[in-house]
Formats: structure tokens, sequence, C-alpha cells
């Protein structure tokens, strides 16, 4: 992801900054995405493992980057909560 992106985009939602997540937080949202357990903001289970994504500075929303590009919908957004378990 570049650099100079990170210093436009924004949430949405809450119109903080994002950043990238870490490979820690990103390996476990993985790892759930692939046990069928993370759902976005639209209510559909995510089935497709990341390669990157972005955080909010709060760290509450997450959004996938594909291919590279941010995808900076609301609906596509998902919960950080949804690591901590049920």
């Amino acid at each position: 992801m570049d650099r100079k992106l990170l210093d436009i985009v924004c949430c949405p939602v809450t119109r903080s900054s994002l950043e990238l997540l870490s490979e820690r937080e990103l390996a476990k949202l993985n790892e759930l995405i692939t046990a069928g357990r993370i759902k976005n903001r639209e209510d559909t289970i995510v089935d497709s493992a990341l390669t990157e994504a972005l955080v909010t500075r709060s760290g509450k929303l997450v959004y996938p980057v594909r291919d590279g590009v941010p995808v900076l919908l609301e609906d596509q957004a998902m919960s950080l909560q949804q690591l901590e378990g049920p």
C-alpha cells in the first residue's frame, strides 16, 4: 500500500485516519474468515482471505484492500470486535 495514499484516505463512517492492520491482527482476521466467522457491516459473511487491510485509528473498523486498492465502502467494513470472540 502506497504511504501517500494512506495520508489521503479516511474512514467513510468516522472520517478518522486509516493505517495498515498489523500482521498479527491480519493473520487472526484471516483465520476467522477461513472459519466463516467474520461478517461485514452488510451482515454478509466474508469469504476471501485478505493480503492487506486498513483499520481506523480507533481500532474499531477494518476495510479490505483488494489488489492494492482500498475498498472504502461502509457496508464492506468489518468490526474489529469480531476478533475478540463471541
